[in-house]
């Protein structure tokens, strides 16, 4: 199969006064698996409908392989779509719902005979080809939309959050299985979400947009540890964010004030931060927590604080901490026995001074 770049230059859309999509720059790598990641209303789905042609752009260039698809017709694009409510004919067959796509393209009987049995193998149905969407688990009836969507051999597959419906155990079992699928058949896929653990696990690359504008675009690992600006630090992942400014540098330090709190001196980063106002982000699980007066690991910056609320999940206990005005979360890992801190309790904070990043407007 022909793997396909697909490439969005300086988009832009608008429905009246409103900018929907502002001058978006993206290239997605042929075969390569990326996802767009964004809250409700940032223009993730718009700019997904938008390469299906379901829409279209005032402004900027849709390439496909090199060509500009502006103003070719959906069913001219070659470009397959699973939609978040599968969108399957109820009164076919499993067979008929995946061979719908053929017979309008008029394939012969023995192609599509042979298509259908290779995808429905592929996913693993070949055994309900007979059976309605109806008597189908949620996790089947995906399954048969992206074995509709890809046994027309498809340029581009585009997934708009196709796994929204289903509850959270399914969906880690669908989501590992349509990434295992991707890679078998090559294809350049696009894949809309709100979730970013989806975002993550799945995808080789991806970009997180906010009201129409892309924000930052790299893989899952760069996005989480480099986020270039406030919003994608509070977006991907949960994250602790300090409002203040950088008040003073010298060779061996920096000063971070930040309201409510009070000054923080911290060692310099190699890549110092100008003086003036700045975001202070770090991750709750960078945040070390122990009973106020504990002999303290000098590498850390330490605070005291005062418990306000503790939950258990599983895995670790989340605290929120109040450090002057400022609250803090921590994650701290929970093992068999481990007394977990109280509402109230005195602590303190030890913050990696290597984790921390400055985001400065």
């Amino acid at each position: 199969m022909h793997k396909v770049a697909l490439e969005a230059r300086h988009i832009s859309l608008s429905y009246g006064a409103t900018e929907v999509l502002r001058d978006v720059n993206l290239r997605v790598e042929p075969g390569e698996f990326f996802a767009l990641l964004g809250p409700s209303g940032s223009g993730k789905s718009t700019l997904l409908r938008l390469i299906a042609g379901f829409n279209q752009h005032q402004r900027g260039e849709l390439l496909v392989d090199g060509k500009d698809i502006t103003g070719v017709p959906p069913h001219a694009r070659n470009v397959g779509m699973v939609f978040q409510n599968y969108a399957l004919w109820p009164h076919m067959t499993v067979w008929d719902n995946v061979a719908f796509g053929l017979v309008e393209r008029r394939e012969s009987r023995d192609a599509i005979r042979r298509k259908v049995g290779d995808v429905l193998a592929l996913v693993g149905l070949s055994d309900y080809a007979q059976r309605r969407p109806a008597q189908l688990s949620g996790g089947q009836q995906q399954r048969v939309a992206l074995a509709r969507t890809v046994v027309i051999e498809p340029k581009l597959l585009l997934l708009d959050e196709p796994l929204s419906n289903l509850d959270k155990q399914l969906r880690v079992q669908m989501r590992e299985e349509l990434k295992n699928l991707q890679r078998k058949l090559g294809l350049t896929t696009l894949f809309v979400t709100h979730d970013q653990e989806e975002a993550m696990t799945t995808a080789d690359r991806m970009a997180v947009l906010d009201k129409g504008v892309l924000q930052q675009v790299g893989s899952a690992a760069r996005l989480y540890d480099y986020p270039a600006n406030r919003f994608v630090a509070g977006f991907v992942g949960t994250t602790n964010l300090l409002e203040g400014r950088v008040a003073a540098l010298d060779g061996q330090t920096l000063d971070f004030e930040a309201p409510g709190l009070g000054t923080l001196r911290l060692p310099r980063p190699s890549e110092a931060p100008a003086v003036g106002p700045a975001t202070l982000a770090f991750r709750p699980h960078q945040v070390s927590i122990g009973a106020r007066g504990e002999p303290a690991d000098g590498a850390r910056v330490w605070v005291d604080g005062v418990v306000d609320s503790a939950e258990f999940l599983g895995e670790f206990s989340r605290y929120r901490v109040r450090v002057g005005d400022v609250a803090v979360l921590t994650d701290h890992p929970h093992y068999a026995g481990l007394p977990m801190f109280v509402p109230g309790a005195p602590v303190q904070l030890g913050i990696e001074p290597g984790q921390l990043r400055y985001l400065q407007a």
